[in-house]
C-alpha cells in the first residue's frame, strides 16, 4: 500500500468510525447515571435502553389506539354519563 492510500484508508476509518459528544444539563446526567444497571454501564446503552422502551411504548400505544377506534365503529362503547348513573344506582 502506498503512502497516499495507507492515508486515505485511515481517513476513511475516521470518518466511518468517528463519535460525537452530546451535551446534557447536570440534572439529566444525574439521573442517567442512577438509570444504569451496572455501575459500568455507558451512557450510550442506558440512552439506548430508553429509546427501545419509548419505541416499545409507542408500539403498543397505537395498537390500542387502533383497538379502541374499532370498537367506536362498532359501538362497544358507554358513555361517561351512562357509567355515572350506573354508579349513582
Amino acid at each position: 500500500m502506498n503512502f497516499f492510500a495507507k492515508d486515505l484508508y485511515t481517513i476513511v476509518s475516521y470518518i466511518i468510525t468517528m463519535e460525537t459528544t452530546i451535551q446534557v444539563s447536570r440534572e439529566l446526567l444525574e439521573k442517567l447515571a442512577i438509570m444504569k444497571m451496572r455501575e459500568k454501564e455507558s451512557y450510550e446503552n442506558v440512552i439506548w435502553d430508553l429509546i427501545e422502551d419509548r419505541m416499545e411504548f409507542s408500539n403498543q400505544t397505537k395498537r390500542n389506539i387502533e383497538q379502541s377506534e374499532k370498537e367506536i365503529k362498532e359501538g362497544k362503547i358507554v358513555s361517561l354519563k351512562k357509567i355515572k348513573e350506573k354508579l349513582k344506582a
